[in-house]
């Protein structure tokens, strides 16, 4: 029988342990691979194209993922040939070391051989040769550490896909209950009789006045963002709402469709973004790194990383309220009565930086650092157990727990719903405000307008460096292009004549 360093080997591994562990790996890896394929084949039969597009973003993942893993096996022994000084390696530490007790004169000798020994079994232990210890210096990283920080990015991974996935599912539910807001407006709005009749309206009497601007916002603008900050965590959006919003969109940019089904309109645009915010960007990967440096003994650093994403989430929230109520305030302190429905104006003005677009963003990173947060717990749990140092005490952990659940829950039931709503009421609408046929023919409009555009550069650049009469095939394609961007020119003034985009 081989040594019990040689039977580590495949040189002495039987060979049907080789192969029914690798049947086990490839059956699973093959069914995880089938099981995407047709969930995609489902979603394109099913016409879901963003929640197309927001599955091959994870398989992105997935392959990036699969390449880290690659790139950390194949190089695991050159990373434990680089070596760092001794006293380096005693620094910064998540777990404190436990002191050694001082030796004696009389067996002073003896204990530094038996350290110097334990030491060399250690790196023995580790995957790593002589080559560091003999410079009387330390590996910079040994097998076993490599190994953990491999699964920690696994689970990191699978466990940011999860939560975004739950978020937008449970968000989706909730403004889907909105629904039949858009149906009883539809059928009170777009009665024969009651379109015929003009209404007049006191400002303050309206119920979106009444909701958003009589209270607290009216007499200090320090209590209006106090009245927005507790407004997000019960009834975050009402029906005069939805309704005054959904009108203010629908009179700014589809004025000619008053019919304009808003509610589709912010799925659509939802599911587009979903593939935005699942995916780990690189400066989500720049905060892991941060974050495992901050790791030390002592200082508690997750506990205290895990107020970022509630402290975002607060303020996101807030925001988001507060541009209701400036849209409210502005119809109030224009008006006194109205004829007919209240209009509110959408502006970018209203948003951080003039971008509503970074509400997505923020999102994006509020939603990062809590799956972190839940990544790191899970992975402690699984790999060291919940008594390990590393884990900390659990006056820290509890609070983390219940951080991460409060976050999770009102991000999805409150701040989604809100960020789906109230972000239309920017200067620009999302493209996903045109249906998936009319959106490919306008790409096809603009593929073909570039290439056209090509083309006349082309030509124009053959009439130059040609004779002075051009030939009758270069004046046949001029008038080809001039055909074709007439053509491009048409189409776009019968969808501006439909939708009436913001400048």
């Amino acid at each position: 029988m081989a040594g019990g360093g040689e039977a580590t080997t495949l040189e002495y591994t039987p060979t049907w342990v080789v192969a029914l562990v690798c049947t086990v790996i490839v059956s699973i890896s093959l069914a995880v691979e089938r099981i995407l394929h047709y969930l995609g084949k489902y979603l394109k039969k099913k016409k879901q194209n963003p929640l197309y597009e927001a599955l091959l973003k994870i398989k992105e993942e997935l392959m990036l993922l699969g390449f880290i893993s690659l790139l950390l096996t194949v190089f695991q022994d050159r990373i434990n040939e680089i070596c760092m000084a001794e006293r380096l390696a005693d620094e910064w530490l998540p777990c404190k070391k436990k002191k050694e007790e001082a030796p004696s004169s009389e067996s002073s000798t003896t204990a530094h051989f038996q350290i110097a020994a334990a030491r060399h079994l250690l790196a023995e232990a580790s995957g790593a040769t002589d080559f560091c210890t003999q410079k009387g210096m330390v590996p910079l990283l040994s097998t076993t550490a490599l190994h953990h920080l491999h699964i920690f990015i696994f689970v990191l991974a699978i466990v940011h896909v999860t939560f975004c996935a739950l978020t937008i599912l449970f968000g989706g539910v909730k403004i889907r209950q909105w629904k039949h807001w858009e149906d009883s407006i539809l059928k009170e709005k777009y009665n024969p009789e009651e379109a015929l009749k003009n209404k007049f309206t006191h400002v303050k009497d309206h119920s979106f006045i009444k909701g958003r601007f009589s209270g607290l916002g009216k007499i200090s603008a320090l209590l209006g963002w106090l009245q927005s900050f507790f407004k997000q965590f019960y009834g975050s959006v009402t029906k005069s709402d939805y309704t005054t919003l959904r009108l203010g969109f629908i009179m700014t940019h589809c004025r000619g469709n008053p019919k304009f089904n808003f509610h589709k309109y912010m799925i659509r645009a939802l599911e587009a973004d979903f593939k935005k915010v699942v995916g780990i960007n690189w400066y989500l990967w720049l905060f892991v790194v941060v974050f495992l440096s901050l790791n030390v003994n002592g200082w508690h650093a997750y506990f205290w990383i895990a107020f970022i994403p509630l402290i975002l989430l607060l303020a996101v929230g807030t925001k988001l309220e507060h541009v209701i109520i400036q849209l409210a305030h502005e119809v109030a302190e224009k008006h006194v009565a109205l004829e007919g429905d209240l209009v509110v104006k959408p502006s970018d003005e209203h948003f951080w930086f003039h971008r509503p677009r970074l509400v997505l963003l923020l999102i994006h990173i509020i939603l990062f650092q809590n799956s972190f947060e839940f990544a790191v717990f899970l992975w402690i749990w699984y790999q060291y157990k919940f008594d390990s140092c590393i884990m900390g005490n659990v006056g820290f952990i509890i609070p983390r727990l219940v951080i991460g659940i409060f976050v999770q829950f009102l991000c999805s039931y409150s701040t989604l719903p809100l960020y789906a709503l109230v972000t239309q009421m920017g200067t620009s609408f999302n493209k996903a405000i045109f249906v998936e046929p009319v959106l490919e023919g306008i790409d096809d409009w603009a593929q073909r307008a570039h290439r056209n555009k090509g083309l006349r550069k082309a030509t124009n650049g053959s009439r130059q460096v040609g004779p002075k009469e051009p030939s009758s095939a270069a004046i046949q394609m001029v008038q080809t292009v001039e055909e074709k961007e007439s053509e491009v020119e048409e189409g776009n003034t019968i969808a501006a004549g439909e939708i009436n985009p913001a400048r």
